[in-house]
C-alpha cells in the first residue's frame, strides 16, 4: 500500500477500497484450504513426506475489478468500428496514455494481489503459531512484457501460469479433488505456460441446474473433505478431472508434490 496509487485518477480513487479488502479472498472460485501436501522425494528444502498445507486462491478483489471494468469499456469505446460479438476484444495501444495507465495499474494490482495472499497467509500461520517450512506464491490471468523467438512481446495468461525453466508454480483441482506443486520446464511453444488449474467442464448456470447439495456433500465425505462454505456452482463435479488435466501437459511441468484438501473455506452463495 506504500506504492504510488496516484499513477491514475482511477487507482488514486480506489485505494481506500483497496484498504479495507486487503488481505481478503473474495467471491467465485477463490478459496482458502488446509489440506496435505505430499512430497513423493526430498525436494524444495523438505524431506520426503507429508506436510499440512494451507493452498489460497485470492485477487485483486473489487479494486482490481474496477479497474479491468474501466479499462474494458474504455477499449470498446475506442474501437467502435468492431462488430458487436468482438468487442469483448477491444485493445489498448500501449503507447497511448490510455494503455500506459491500464498497464501501470494492472502491475500495481499485481502486488496487491500478491499481498493479499501474503496476508492471508501470514495471519493464519501467526494465529496458530506455525512454523512455515517453505511458501510458493505464482501470479495467473496476468500480463508479462517477455521475448519470445528473439521478439519483445506481451504474453497474457488466461487461464494460464508461468512455467518457464525450473519455476515453481500451482496447479489446483477443486474442492474436491488433488492440486499440485509443478516445476515449468520453459517449453517454447506454449510460451512458456502450463494450465493456471483443472478449469471447468460446464458454467457456474449449468452446475446450479445439474448438482445439489446433496450430491456434492456425497462427493466430499467420500474423499475425507469438510466444507465449511461455498456456492453450488463450485461444486467440484463443475470442473475437468485434474489428473487428465496433468497428464495432457507433462511436456510442460514436472509434478513436485501434491496437495489434497481437507479443509475447505468459500464464499457462500
Amino acid at each position: 500500500m506504500d506504492a504510488d496509487w496516484s499513477i491514475t485518477r482511477l487507482t488514486r480513487g480506489l485505494k481506500d477500497k483497496a484498504w479495507k479488502q486487503l488481505g481478503t479472498s473474495g467471491s467465485g472460485n477463490h478459496f482458502v484450504e488446509f489440506g496435505e501436501l505430499t512430497l513423493l522425494q526430498s525436494d524444495l528444502g523438505l524431506e520426503a513426506g507429508t506436510y499440512l498445507a494451507l493452498l489460497s486462491h485470492s485477487g485483486s478483489r473489487g479494486t482490481g475489478g474496477s479497474i479491468a471494468e474501466h479499462y474494458s469499456r474504455v477499449a470498446r469505446e475506442l474501437h467502435p468500428e468492431l462488430p458487436n460479438q468482438l468487442q469483448p476484444l477491444a485493445w489498448l495501444d500501449l503507447q497511448s496514455e490510455e494503455g500506459q495507465g491500464y498497464w501501470n495499474a494492472m502491475e500495481l494490482m499485481g502486488l496487491y494481489s500478491a499481498a493479499n495472499h501474503a496476508l492471508i497467509h501470514r495471519d493464519i500461520a501467526d494465529h496458530l503459531g506455525a512454523e512455515v517450512l517453505l511458501d510458493v506464491e505464482n501470479h495467473h490471468n496476468f500480463a508479462w512484457n517477455e521475448v519470445h523467438n528473439g521478439e519483445q512481446v506481451v504474453v497474457h495468461r488466461k487461464g494460464a501460469t508461468p512455467a518457464g525453466m525450473g519455476v515453481l508454480g500451482i496447479i489446483p483441482g477443486s474442492m474436491g479433488t488433488s492440486g499440485y506443486v509443478v516445476r515449468g520446464k520453459g517449453h517454447p511453444d506454449s510460451l512458456c505456460s502450463a494450465s493456471h488449474g483443472a478449469g471447468r467442464k460446464m458454467s457456474r448456470k449449468a452446475a446450479r441446474q445439474n448438482f445439489t447439495w446433496k450430491q456434492a456433500r456425497a462427493f466430499l465425505d467420500e474423499r475425507g473433505v469438510t466444507l465449511l462454505s461455498a456456492g453450488l456452482d463450485e461444486v467440484p463435479m463443475a470442473y475437468k478431472d485434474i489428473d487428465e488435466v496433468m497428464a495432457a501437459q507433462t511436456d510442460l511441468v514436472e509434478t513436485v508434490a501434491r496437495f489434497d484438501p481437507r479443509l475447505v473455506k468459500m464464499a457462500s452463495e
